[in-house]
């Protein structure tokens, strides 16, 4: 296997084993811990909780599925969105750049499966200190398209390919 098809499989393999694993903490989180109505808490650290929530719409919220057409509407475009990353991972080369894409794509997955199978997505992990939460009430999902868009916009603005070629070689080799 070239090294380019094994970044290649990876991407797919770990949006997967992300994808499984959100699923698999969300339903530890409302089965056996019994966090499964809005209002349930358990705190586990005096700036971390599990605090079960709905969420009907998407990223922080906006855009709210208030009926059925919108909550299809919203799997709809957010089925297209990972749909278009699946197709960018797969024709990345460099693990640096798959990785990230896999993160979006397992996240989004796992949150399009919630959609589907409950109308909404389900929230809880709760980061405060004191009453100050600087992130609303996520999910694993959450958190790995929001590392994997830092990812990306850490790669596009800061880390430059060197050339393969100098100037005077490429002048060189179209004289």
């Amino acid at each position: 296997m070239t090294p380019i098809a094994r970044n290649r499989a990876i991407g797919p393999v770990l949006a997967f084993a992300l994808f499984g694993a959100d699923q698999w903490l969300k339903g530890y989180v409302t089965g056996p811990l019994g966090i499964d109505r809005i209002g349930d808490v358990m705190d586990l650290l005096p700036i971390f909780a599990l605090r079960y929530t709905e969420n009907p719409g998407i990223s922080l919220g906006m855009f709210s599925a208030t009926s059925d057409a919108m909550r299809w509407g919203l799997v709809a475009v957010t089925g297209t969105i990972a749909l278009i990353v699946t197709v960018w991972m797969m024709r990345e080369r460099k693990l640096a750049d798959i990785v990230p894409l896999a993160l979006i794509l397992g996240g989004a997955l796992g949150n399009i499966r919630d959609r589907v199978q409950f109308g909404y997505v389900i929230d809880f992990a709760d980061l405060h200190f004191g009453d100050f939460r600087p992130f609303m009430i996520f999910n694993l999902a959450d958190a790995a398209i929001s590392i994997g868009v830092v990812l990306l916009l850490a790669r596009a603005l800061l880390v430059r390919e060197k050339p393969t070629h100098t100037a005077d070689e490429t002048r060189a080799e179209t004289q």
